[in-house]
């Protein structure tokens, strides 16, 4: 075929510095009881890659240093701005006074198909991932403006959330590079 692998040095990536001073998306993730630190961590990295905005971590999930957090986000707690507090409910009311409009990815009745679902520039958006079991609590997805629902045909319907994660955020960021081509 003749491909020959990218070096690292050939990928133009940025210093934390400068990775720092880039624009980002409007985009922010919200992580309620994450079991799994290794999930965190992954989430993590794919917010780097695809520049998030923020990420929130809630109830009872894991945060910074936590070893495995740090095994898999590989440096990403250093680029991503994040947060935690408590109470979920609270960052969602936060981000709505700053008219974020709030989404959790989840299997609900009147879910949005993920395929169906746009974003567009300058409307900020939250993206809620809920527990690796039982997925995103009621009283959350009664908070949200919406739910987004990513279409699965096999026999599982369920992905691992930090799949799920990479999933939504390239489908945004992809409409995104295309409405802002620059």
């Amino acid at each position: 075929m003749g491909s020959i692998k990218t070096a690292n040095s050939e990928l133009n990536r940025l210093s934390i510095e400068n990775f720092k001073l880039s624009a980002k998306s409007d985009i922010y993730i919200i992580l309620d009881n994450l079991r799994s630190g290794n999930n965190i961590g992954s989430i993590f990295r794919t917010a780097d890659a695809f520049r998030v905005k923020k990420i929130f971590i809630s109830g009872s999930s894991a945060i910074p240093p936590n070893k495995e957090i740090l095994k898999t986000a590989l440096g990403a707690t250093e680029t991503i701005e994040w947060e935690y507090q408590e109470s979920p409910l609270e960052i969602v009311d936060f981000l709505k006074t700053m008219d974020v409009k709030i989404y959790a990815i989840e299997q609900v009745s009147n879910s949005i198909p993920l395929n169906q679902f746009s974003i567009r520039t300058n409307e900020p958006i939250a993206l809620i991932f809920g527990n690796e079991v039982e997925g995103v609590n009621q009283e959350l997805i009664d908070a949200c403006h919406g739910c987004i629902e990513i279409p699965q045909f096999g026999t599982k319907h369920s992905l691992n959330v930090a799949v799920s994660s990479g999933i939504v955020l390239w489908h945004l960021t992809n409409q995104l590079i295309n409405q802002n081509p620059d």
